[in-house]
């Protein structure tokens, strides 16, 4: 569904990405492990069309998308649920829910019941529809911020670092409900995660990535008994 061939980025002259390939299958669950730093959010934004690689090739569904803009890369079905939320704090649920709808626009039926699969998902952001997101705690903006993401459709979800600044229990909320979406939505979800533990949980397998580079992957119980990753990631 989604591969990656040698693909490099770079900021600012800075190279950020180097020579990563992978390759993610119609269905899957597959985690990005790494410190920060290492380059989890540039490849996801490369993915995603934020960023453009100066070398290599993004393909989804067999179809080049590296230098299309990103609304034609969510119009395919790949998006990006970002690092920190990105939400229009002044907006109430429903528009920020209805922005994500973006793509599927003047389609109202469609758009109902996304909101409805949202808020079955989610039951907090229905009892507080008019709410404006900024007054949300970090919890319940990332809730938000996965309902919006959900909003056109994916056939892939991105999703960078969500468990970020969350408690534990949140933390086991949003794991389950990733789960959800990837088992019972038939989503492919790509999950960017510091939290190893929580990420070799919940997918089928991953890649870490290390100073922009793909150093190991593999299925969750290599990695998870990898003394490397234990003590690098799992700090085990």
């Amino acid at each position: 569904m989604l591969k990656l061939n040698q693909v490099h980025t770079a900021i600012g002259g800075l190279q950020i990405i180097q020579n990563v390939s992978l390759e993610i299958g119609k269905g899957e669950f597959v985690a990005l492990l790494g410190s920060n730093g290492a380059g989890k959010t540039t490849l996801f934004r490369t993915i995603a069309g934020v960023l453009k690689p100066h070398a290599g090739s993004v393909t989804f569904e067999g179809v080049p998308i590296d230098r299309l803009p990103v609304h034609k890369i969510v119009e395919r079905g790949l998006v990006l649920c970002p690092q920190g939320r990105q939400l229009f704090p002044e907006l109430s649920v429903q528009k920020n829910l209805l922005l994500g709808a973006y793509p599927i626009r003047g389609e109202k039926k469609r758009i109902q019941k996304n909101l409805d699969r949202v808020y079955a998902l989610f039951p907090i952001l229905r009892e507080r529809i008019n709410q404006k997101a900024g007054t949300f705690s970090g919890g319940e903006q990332q809730m938000l911020a996965i309902g919006r993401a959900l909003m056109s459709e994916p056939k892939m979800l991105l999703l960078d670092e969500p468990s970020v600044g969350l408690a534990p229990l949140i933390v086991k909320l949003i794991a389950d409900v990733i789960s959800n979406i990837n088992q019972e939505m038939d989503t492919t979800v790509f999950l960017s995660e510091q939290n190893a533990n929580m990420a070799l949980n919940i997918t089928q397998r991953g890649y870490v990535l290390e100073s922009g580079r793909c150093v190991l992957d593999g299925d969750c119980q290599h990695l998870k008994t990898d003394e490397k990753v234990r003590k690098a990631y799992i700090g085990a």
